[in-house]
């Protein structure tokens, strides 16, 4: 071979490889800010809910072998390798080594759908049965008081007709308001009844008592201030869903209709002070109960692009600003264990 055919050789091999260099080098740049299809990695160990720690727990997504199972990761690594249980469930949350399981099996009848209390190894202290298909799931701080809602009829918020049933429970004393369509309702300063009240997405205050949740009637929804002691609520302000109390319980982060009905909903925070609201950077609909990670910055589930039946956790400043970015993949229903 010519030393000049020699130099072609080398230069076309020289540019093929550069191709292929500069061809990972976009696919990679393109993954880093996308889940990975394979699903995360599981570490060893033992997934536990004991204070103390700082950690995220939640629920795995798609249609890997973690699928509902609940998990955790450090706070500080939270789209890394995570520890796995065998405890599954639809919808979970826990706080001070207490949690809340929600289970429905596909197919089966209605009455195999159970909450379960669990303690901080995970393991079921109490059972109840639910009354539909799980929806929302709050454990108070204390992990006194736990709360669930289910839908009776209809299987989404946007759907044109449904019904919900919302329980809280006392760890303490088990003793269950079984509904909480069956509290004293105060509203414009009234005694208030209907027919079509439903209630849903129950957050909880640090006394142990005080609550807030969703009221929809007469096709409109509520923000509700409650009391479990009294078992009563009042209205305080119109299109608020899924509220979730700030851990400096001055805020309230809720998703709000923007196009009535339409299953379209932007995350907002509302002063409860002043009850006024701002949008924030999400803008896609986020049919969540969002969670505060810290008093500055929340967390809430989307779908996964691209993948069915997988969602994953965004975060996204509460004060308006910034820009929403991917928490965990292969997630739902999470909790800030403290």
């Amino acid at each position: 071979m010519t030393r000049s055919r020699r130099l072609l050789v080398l230069l076309v091999a020289v540019l093929l490889l550069g191709g292929v260099a500069a061809a990972w080098v976009l696919y990679a740049a393109d993954r880093a800010d996308r889940p990975g299809s394979g699903g995360p990695a599981a570490a060893a160990g033992a997934v536990a809910l004991t204070p103390g720690q700082d950690a995220l727990a939640f629920l795995g997504s798609g249609q890997g072998p973690q699928r509902g199972a609940v998990a955790s990761v450090p706070a500080v690594g939270p789209d890394g390798p995570r520890t796995v249980s065998d405890l599954t469930c639809q919808r979970f949350h826990a706080a001070a080594g207490t949690g809340v399981c929600l289970r429905s099996t596909p197919g089966a009848l209605a009455q195999d759908n159970k909450a379960l209390i669990v303690d901080a190894e995970l393991r079921t202290v109490r059972s109840f049965p639910l009354a539909g298909t799980p929806s929302r799931a709050r454990v108070s701080p204390s992990g006194r008081f736990a709360a669930w809602t289910v839908f009776v009829s209809g299987e989404s918020y946007g759907a044109a007709f449904f019904s919900t049933r919302t329980a809280v429970l006392d760890t303490r004393t088990w003793k269950l308001e079984a509904n909480l369509e069956e509290f004293a309702i105060t509203m414009d300063g009234r005694d208030y009844r209907a027919q079509d009240v439903n209630f849903w997405g129950v957050t909880f205050a640090k006394d142990d008592d005080t609550f807030y949740a969703t009221l929809s009637t007469d096709g409109r929804t509520h923000l509700v201030k409650g009391s479990v002691s009294r078992r009563s609520v009042t209205a305080l302000v119109q299109n608020v869903e899924c509220p979730s109390l700030s851990p400096d319980e001055t805020r309230i982060a809720y998703k709000k209709r923007v196009r009535p009905g339409a299953a379209l909903w932007r995350e907002h925070v509302m002063d409860l002070s002043t009850l006024r609201d701002h949008p924030l950077a999400e803008k896609h609909s986020v049919d969540d109960q969002a969670l505060w990670l810290d008093d500055r910055t929340l967390a809430y589930a989307l779908p996964t692009e691209g993948a069915a039946d997988s969602t994953d956790l965004w975060t996204v400043p509460a004060d308006g600003g910034g820009s929403p970015r991917l928490l965990t993949p292969g997630a739902s229903s999470p909790a800030r264990l403290r």
